[in-house]
Order: structure tokens, then C-alpha cells, then sequence
């Protein structure tokens, strides 16, 4: 051979050898996280885990994304916890949580939960003795939503009263507020729509009456972090209106009717009344 030709050879040769094996692997799929934060429920973040994970299975399926995953809280810290740990795509906000948390994560509006039993929109003061808001200012009052006096003073109260005008009882649990007043251990209750329909039917609860009642307020929001793709919120956005159709049986068993698109605008009157 001549010498231009082992050249050429001598040069494929280390080319070859030198260049990295192709990889016969197809990369990762990438995996889209969700968050759910809802606050002050009856359920367990335990009971509610499993029907959540159905749920996103279906919102995988429609989306063809291979992998979702999330995790469902009833407390405030740990869903944020979680937040700065995993940084999810997307996320379920129950209102006051929505609302307080929107600026510091950047949440951008996709959608809207109606959940008309799930509580949350709208909220009343309730009474044995007490015929107006006048009539619970300066008396004991007890409520569940005692720790996020912001949101219920500017959000839901609207300068109809303050939780400060009041002498709070501390109540952990739904149902807690009217049993307590029943027992004459506080003389108001503040409580939502879910709680008023479940005074129906406790024993007694025909002895409490709605002396105030707020406006209705939007409900829980779905919302996108600043992370997720574009085109993912776009087609996400796209499907919510088929999701419980899809996933009837997990939407109910968590007290989902639907899903509609919505944007900030569908929260801009909550936003700006908690930001006064």
C-alpha cells in the first residue's frame, strides 16, 4: 500500500477507536409532578393519596406523558417542603392556600376544581342565640380557620367583621365549631358551605342559623409553576373538561363534579381583595 493510503486507514482507525460508543438507550422519559394542597378537609392526605394517583394516571393517559407523579397534603408546610424538594409541573390549591402562595411560587392559572360538596365557596356565621354579625362581635366564636385570619378577613368577611372583633375557641376539626356551639361553649360558629350542609345532620343542628352568610368564591385552583413546559400547560389545559369523565370514580370519591380551563383573571377579585 502506499503511504497516503496506510494514512487513511491509520486515521480511521484511531477515529474509531477514539469516538465513544454509541449508546443503544433511549434517554429517561420525563416525568411531570403534581402537588395537591388542600386545607381544612375531612379527609386524610392517606385516604385521598390513592385516588389522586388514579387520577393522574388518567391525566397521564390523555397527555401521553409516561410518567406522573404527586402527592396529596392537608397542611401548608409540608406541601412547600415538598415544593422546594421536587419542584413539581402542577398543582391543586385549595383557595386561601392559592391565594397567599401565588406571588412567592409564581402560580400561573390553568383551571378551575368544581367541587360544590368539598366546601370552601362560601362561608357563614352560624348561631343559637345571636340574630346579625352583631350579635357574634365581642363573643366567643369558634372556627376552624382561626390561624389564616387574612384570607378571612379580607377575602370572605369583606369588612363585614374581623376574626379579631371576636374571642376566637380554638377547634381543630370539621363539625368541632358546631358542636361547640350547641354546647354553649362558644356563641358563633364560621364555617363553609361542606360544614353548613353537615349541620343538617348532626342532632341539634336545626337549633343553628345562618345570621351572615360571604359571596361565593372561586374554587380551588389548578395551577402551573414556572417550570413547566408550554406546550405541556397547553395541552394540560386542554383536557381538564374530559378528566373526571375519564376518572369518574376518583373525581367522586374525592368530591370533584369537574375541571374547567380558567385563568388569572377567574381569581383576579380574590387576588386583589387579599392583597388590600
Amino acid at each position: 500500500m502506499t503511504r497516503a493510503a496506510w494514512l487513511a486507514v491509520g486515521g480511521f482507525a484511531f477515529a474509531a477507536f477514539a469516538a465513544p460508543p454509541a449508546s443503544s438507550a433511549a434517554p429517561p422519559a420525563p416525568e411531570h409532578k403534581f402537588v395537591v394542597l388542600r386545607e381544612h378537609s375531612a379527609g386524610t392526605p392517606s385516604r385521598a393519596q390513592p385516588y389522586l394517583d388514579q387520577l393522574l394516571a388518567v391525566v397521564g393517559k390523555q397527555n401521553q406523558w409516561p410518567k406522573v407523579t404527586g402527592l396529596y397534603f392537608a397542611e401548608r408546610q409540608p406541601a412547600l417542603d415538598f415544593i422546594a424538594k421536587e419542584k413539581p409541573d402542577f398543582g391543586i390549591f385549595s383557595l386561601s392556600a392559592f391565594v397567599s402562595l401565588k406571588g412567592t411560587l409564581s402560580l400561573g392559572v390553568v383551571g378551575e376544581v368544581l367541587a360544590p360538596k368539598a366546601g370552601g365557596r362560601q362561608y357563614f356565621l352560624l348561631s343559637k342565640s345571636a340574630h346579625d354579625v352583631e350579635g357574634c362581635k365581642a363573643h366567643k366564636l369558634s372556627t376552624i380557620f382561626g390561624a389564616d385570619a387574612k384570607f378571612m378577613d379580607r377575602v370572605v368577611a369583606r369588612g363585614a367583621f374581623k376574626l379579631a372583633d371576636m374571642t376566637l375557641v380554638e377547634a381543630h376539626r370539621p363539625l368541632e365549631p358546631l358542636k361547640q356551639v350547641l354546647r354553649g361553649e362558644a356563641d358563633c360558629a364560621l364555617v363553609d358551605d361542606a360544614e353548613l350542609e353537615a349541620a343538617r345532620h348532626i342532632e341539634q343542628g336545626d337549633e343553628l342559623k345562618p345570621v351572615w352568610q360571604s359571596a361565593e368564591l372561586p374554587g380551588m385552583a389548578v395551577v402551573a409553576f414556572p417550570r413547566a413546559d408550554a406546550a405541556a400547560v397547553a395541552g394540560f389545559k386542554k383536557t381538564l373538561p374530559s378528566l373526571c369523565s375519564a376518572a369518574h370514580e376518583s373525581c367522586a370519591s374525592v368530591g370533584i363534579d369537574s375541571l374547567k380551563p380558567a385563568g388569572d383573571d377567574r381569581y383576579r377579585a380574590v387576588l386583589d381583595a387579599y392583597g388590600k
